[in-house]
């Protein structure tokens, strides 16, 4: 009795024009583990949350777009806001909505948010038996797994991007299957795609988002991009990555073929999540449902907007945060992933995170989770209780993302002009210092000189991801070409050469972009997120004028495969193993590992890099050091025996 009066007074509230203010605490929370639809072949059972609705419906269609309902069901009440019915018979291949009356108006039709599949352009559920959705050998599927998170390297690709181009020598181009063709070329014979990844060496590929996101017309293909930013429903595969939109089986079955094959493979599949905001607001799944309960608000009852795309998730509500786990369960269960990345995790609040870390890692001890440890507003959810990199340490087996060895390396994302270390600015020794220990405490790191953070922040490496760019702004090449518009091409050669060879030998979790390891241009376009295929499509002719490029950055991969001094996996080895070399010019950064302390087959290593234009004379009292990779020349001269010589824009890996 006292639920239904507290369901009938937040009505009231809504009917009265003030549900801005509702205190969505009060809110009844529903426990149970079947929201949405739990299919069999004699009934289905639909369940939705929806405490302020006064009536709910549930409308079948035969199509997932256009055409006349076929039938409608009152539902009816359930437990602690929900809403319930059972329909009798075989439901497979019908299409669904529902609609709910809120302050005596029905609300749009929409489909269930928990909704597993859906019809093209993702306007209706679809009722599935997901048996019928598993490809051949499914159930013998396995994750190659992960011991440490130091132990991966990532590589961040979008779906389309991978074999859009007609050099790919891919035949499904731009759809999950594409990823799944063996023995593709370029016009060179290089290999390309999925072998590409393998010849790389990476073990985990980041995909940008494959759930069925809003901009792109499922039904025209071809006729916009997208990166895929804008959520329409979380639990589905994008349609215009399957070779038919319009069933909902289809979709589901090529995406978790790509897993299959990569896992086949020995690649990690990796899901960029976007639960922060939704692509629509006011007229969302979430809000047509239960206004304003899953977004936060401004204090004049406006949608809060710390993700600069209209609104903000509210991840602390109980509804959320159990659609959001879920969410990332079902991936893992049904799908098989091993792991996610969070965009703009700075949004979402810490318990949630760690929950939700915490579920994960019960049923797959490998998994890999991080994000943006950032937002793109103001919150007024207090930063103290958000997923920001200030508060990373606070983060249970979650990285986040380094901006400053990002913009230590290349210079800052917001400044096209500004250079970083590797271009040539002066001062940003520490900034990279502090990334080779992954933003570690460490005795020899002055946190007053790195560029943003003034105090480590990572628990231990794996709390940190290791980079110089994403799909986000300039590709590093670019970068270089703006920043650095009076170097010869040459030299910026070198200082890519240098940068990815910062990321790779640092500590912490190491993340590339797709192309970078044959200089992939955007053609100077810096976010390009709607741009067309003749932009952001994958030139793979480039691996083969830069082969030369490719085959130091998979040198330098299987360097960090083989050895373990570069994963170290607590803030105790990084600061009892790596020693920075004192009285360095300006612009040289020298390191020492004890190789040994960590069982590695290099009793010590020695690490140097030269972010200047010129070569620099250093002193090295000790000459008895095998070049893995050399950037020093010894003098022309006898005396003095102590120094040598650091070639421009480079990197040395010395081992004893």
């Amino acid at each position: 009795m006292r639920k239904t009066i507290m369901v009938l007074a937040l009505i009231s509230q809504l009917l009265t024009g003030k549900a801005q203010k509702t205190d969505y605490s009060k809110y009844p929370v529903y426990t149970g583990n079947d929201l949405g639809l739990t299919y069999s072949h004699r009934q289905s059972l639909f369940r939705i949350w929806a405490p302020t609705a006064q009536e709910v419906q549930l409308i079948f269609y035969t199509e997932g777009s256009g055409g006349e309902n076929t039938r409608a069901y009152r539902m009816v009440k359930g437990d602690n806001g929900s809403w319930v019915i059972k329909v009798v018979g075989d439901l497979k291949k019908m299409f669904y909505v529902f609609r709910v009356r809120i302050k005596d108006q029905w609300q749009n039709e929409v489909p269930d948010p928990y909704a597993k599949a859906v019809g093209v352009n993702g306007k209706r559920a679809m009722v599935v038996d997901l048996k019928d959705t598993n490809p051949a050998g499914w159930e013998k599927d396995k994750s190659p797994g992960l011991k440490d998170a130091t132990d991966a390297i990532i590589y961040e690709l979008h779906v389309r991007d991978a074999s859009i181009a007609q050099n790919s020598g891919i035949k499904n181009k731009g759809k999950f299957l594409g990823l799944t063709e063996k023995g593709t070329k370029n016009d060179a014979g290089l290999s390309t795609g999925l072998d590409h990844l393998k010849e790389l060496g990476v073990t985990h590929v980041h995909l940008l988002p494959c759930f069925d996101f809003n901009s792109v017309d499922e039904t025209k293909p071809a006729a916009k991009y997208n990166w895929g930013y804008d959520p329409l429903n979380y639990n589905v595969p994008e349609g215009s990555y399957s070779t038919n939109p319009y069933d909902g089986v289809t979709r589901i079955k090529e995406f978790k073929q790509l897993i299959q094959t990569f896992h086949a493979n020995g690649l990690s599949v990796i899901m960029d999540m976007v639960y922060n905001h939704t692509a629509l607001t006011e007229n969302s799944n979430f809000n047509q449902l239960v206004p304003g309960y899953y977004y936060r608000h401004t204090k004049d009852g406006k949608f809060s907007n710390a993700t600069a795309c209209g609104n903000e998730t509210a991840s602390e509500r109980p509804m959320m945060q159990k659609f959001m786990l879920e969410s990332v369960l079902y991936w893992v269960k049904e799908y098989h992933v091993d792991g996610f990345r969070f965009d703009l995790m700075g949004v979402h609040d810490i318990e949630t995170m760690n929950l939700i870390s915490k579920e994960l890692h019960k049923i797959k001890p490998g998994i890999l989770l991080y994000g943006e440890g950032w937002t793109a507003g103001s919150s007024p959810f207090p930063d103290s209780l958000r997923a920001l990199k200030a508060n990373a340490y606070k983060l249970d087996r979650i990285a986040v993302f380094s901006d400053d060895i990002r913009d230590g390396i290349k210079g800052s994302v917001f400044k096209h002009a500004d250079k970083g270390f590797a271009s040539g600015k002066p001062g940003m020794e520490e900034s990279i210092k502090f990334g080779v220990v992954a933003s570690c405490k460490h005795p020899q790191v002055d946190y007053t000189k790195v560029n943003y953070s003034k105090a480590p922040y990572a628990a231990s490496p794996g709390n940190t991801i290791t980079y110089c760019e994403c799909h986000d702004n300039h590709v590093l090449w670019d970068k270089l070409a703006i920043s650095a518009y009076d170097a010869t091409e040459e030299e910026r050669v070198d200082m890519q050469k240098l940068a990815l060879s910062i990321v790779l030998t640092s500590q912490g979790i190491p993340f590339l972009h797709a192309g970078t390891e044959f200089l992939r241009s955007k053609k100077g376009v810096e976010n390009s997120f709607e741009s067309p295929d003749s932009i952001n499509a994958i030139d793979w002719n480039l691996k083969t004028k830069n082969k030369e490029i490719f085959d130091y950055v998979k040198e330098l991969i299987g360097l960090r495969k083989e050895h373990p001094a570069f994963r170290m996996i607590n803030t105790r080895q990084i600061a009892d193993n790596i020693r920075f070399l004192p009285d360095m010019p300006e612009g040289i950064i020298a390191y020492t590992i004890d190789g040994a302390s960590m069982k590695d087959q290099w009793k010590n290593i020695l690490i140097i890099f030269n972010g200047r234009n010129y070569s620099q004379r250093i002193s090295w009292p000790d000459f008895s050091w095998t070049p893995f990779i050399k950037n020093i020349r010894y003098p022309s001269v006898i005396p003095p025996i102590n120094e040598i010589w650091v070639t421009p824009y480079s990197c040395g890996i010395y081992f004893q």
